[in-house]
This record gives structure tokens, C-alpha cells and sequence, in this order.
């Protein structure tokens, strides 16, 4: 594929915006990161847009999808709060690493955004070829880039790929947490999962927690990184503001 193909991230019809979903620390009260996930500019969601990408525009799309989040996230001061911009990334729109990051690169050096406050997620929700998923995310890391699995215990990516390389962050799939508090089963497959993860020096987030009884599950597994409903939703063009789990009601829990 051409570098002409993602050059400028011109080529994908449907005008986007970002929501940004902040991932919290609950042991810290701070926000660790903002995750920018794609919207349309009237009001489409995430599933409307993405059934607009095609295998002759995901390149464009994936390259306006990294410009957009970064000139935004610049515009609200993202990286001056300490929290990291995480970007979600399509694998098979990345054809040459440090040719296709040409684009974000240029965007973060016009608006000042720092290089080390980005991190590149990606869910591996199509078998993909291991070596080319190697190749993008050691060139990642190699650049100043964190690195990130979404949705690790679903679709293709698993054990497998963690054998070959260890990214920063893996997020736990938010069918795993949800209801864990009163799964025993799906408490200790977390359990272990979150051990292995941590043995490999990886941050472990869990994702898609909508209730207090399984973000205190969670906190009772150790988690400090958490993203959901129950902490804050999406805001499009925006910071949202958090909803921390009061502490009084976990020294009533425990006592």
C-alpha cells in the first residue's frame, strides 16, 4: 500500500470528533489516562462510524482518528493534568510503522503534545499475523510510545502474544468483570490473570465497571486502575469529571 494511501488522514467522508473516558487510579484519586474514542460530529456513535471504515479507507481513518485525539487532547490540556492520551489503533491500517506514524508525530510536534504521554492501544479482534503486531508495537515502544491490549481475554489476543512481547498496560475484557463480584468463577480467573500480569511487569486496567460492588471486588484483588459508567462516562470534546466510590462506604464495607 502506498504511503499516499494515510499520508494526511484525508480520504475518510464522515466528519469525527472524540469522546474522551477518563482510566482512573482509585488508590491515588487521580486520572491516569483519557482514552479517546471516536464519534461522529453529528452525534453518530462509535458502531455508526466504524461501519463507514472500509479496507480502502482505514488508512485515512486511522490516521484522522490519531490527529483528531491528539489536537483535541492538546486543546484541553490533557498531558498538563499528568494523565496519558490513549489512542486505539487498527493493526491492519498500519502497513510500515515509522512510515504510517508520520501523521501523529507532526500533530503532537504542532501542538506541543508530549511524545511520552501517548499510549497506542489495540484489540486484536481479527487473527492478524504475529510478526507484523510485533513489528508495530516494538517500533512503538522504540519511539517513546506505551503500548496496550484491549479487551485481553477475548478475540485473538491472548497468551500467545504476551510470550513475545510485553506491553505497558493490558486491559482485561469487560465481560470478565462484569458481575465479578458475585461470580466466583470469573474472581479467580482475574485473580490469576492479574498475578501473571504482574509477575511480567504489566499494568493490568480493568474496564467497563458499572457498579460500586465490582469496583470493590476489584480493589479487594488489588486493582488500581479502573475504567466505566460507575467512575465516569464518555464526554465528546471534553474531560468528564470523575465519581469516586466514597471511602466512607469502604470502611463500612470492611468493618
Amino acid at each position: 500500500m502506498p504511503c499516499t494511501a494515510c499520508k494526511d488522514g484525508t480520504g475518510f467522508e464522515l466528519p469525527i470528533t472524540m469522546a474522551f473516558q477518563p482510566i482512573v487510579d482509585v488508590r491515588s484519586r487521580t486520572v491516569y489516562a483519557y482514552e479517546a474514542l471516536v464519534r461522529g460530529r453529528d452525534g453518530q456513535g462509535a458502531g455508526a462510524v466504524l461501519a463507514q471504515v472500509s479496507p480502502e479507507n482505514r488508512y485515512a481513518f486511522d490516521q484522522l482518528c490519531r490527529k483528531t485525539a491528539i489536537e483535541l487532547g492538546a486543546g484541553l490540556d490533557l498531558a498538563a493534568s499528568g494523565a496519558h492520551l490513549s489512542i486505539n489503533f487498527l493493526p491492519n491500517a498500519v502497513y510500515e510503522p515509522r512510515a504510517c506514524i508520520r501523521v501523529t508525530l507532526e500533530a503532537a510536534m504542532r501542538t506541543g503534545f508530549p511524545i511520552d504521554r501517548i499510549i497506542f492501544e489495540f484489540t486484536e479482534d481479527e487473527q492478524l499475523d504475529t510478526p507484523h503486531i510485533l513489528n508495530i508495537l516494538r517500533s512503538y515502544r522504540a519511539m517513546g510510545f506505551k503500548t496496550a491490549i484491549d479487551d485481553f481475554g477475548s478475540g485473538y489476543a491472548g497468551l500467545g502474544l504476551l510470550t513475545k512481547f510485553q506491553p505497558d498496560i493490558v486491559k482485561l475484557d469487560m465481560d470478565l468483570i462484569r458481575g465479578i463480584d458475585s461470580d466466583p468463577v470469573k474472581r479467580t480467573i482475574v485473580s490469576h490473570t492479574l498475578g501473571m500480569l504482574r509477575d511480567l511487569g504489566i499494568e493490568p486496567v480493568c474496564e467497563g465497571i458499572e457498579t460500586v460492588s465490582e469496583h470493590d471486588a476489584l480493589e479487594d484483588l488489588g486493582v488500581s486502575l479502573m475504567q466505566g459508567y460507575l467512575l465516569a462516562k464518555p464526554g465528546v470534546e471534553t474531560l468528564p469529571a470523575v465519581t469516586w466510590v466514597a471511602p466512607e462506604h469502604r470502611a463500612a464495607r470492611h468493618g
